[in-house]
């Protein structure tokens, strides 16, 4: 029977893995939501030039621990509001 394990364990396991992105703490004026900007580099697919391109992610922090120029980690969740689709996974480095 090993067609019933292989089965088992797919629908056990979450073929999609949620996306989850590095930024830096841009706004904390909000009530548990925080703005995170997350750079990315990508190739021009034309000039080849590596360019910058930012997005500014609105993020759920339930505790409000997260400050302006913090390091941050956030993880894609389903939507909290009209804006908010990220959720705040752990600060990884405070701002000096």
């Amino acid at each position: 029977m090993p067609e019933e394990d292989a089965v088992g364990e797919g629908a056990s396991a979450r073929p999609n893995r949620r996306k989850v992105r590095e930024g830096t703490v841009v706004s904390d004026k909000m009530n548990a939501t925080v703005v995170v900007a997350v750079v990315e580099r990508v190739r021009h697919p034309r000039y080849g030039k590596t360019v910058q391109r930012t997005k500014r992610l609105y993020v759920h922090d339930e505790e409000g621990s997260a400050r302006v120029g913090d390091r941050v980690r956030v993880a894609e969740t389903r939507p909290l509001s009209k804006l908010k689709r990220w959720r705040l996974v752990e600060i990884t480095e405070r701002a000096r």
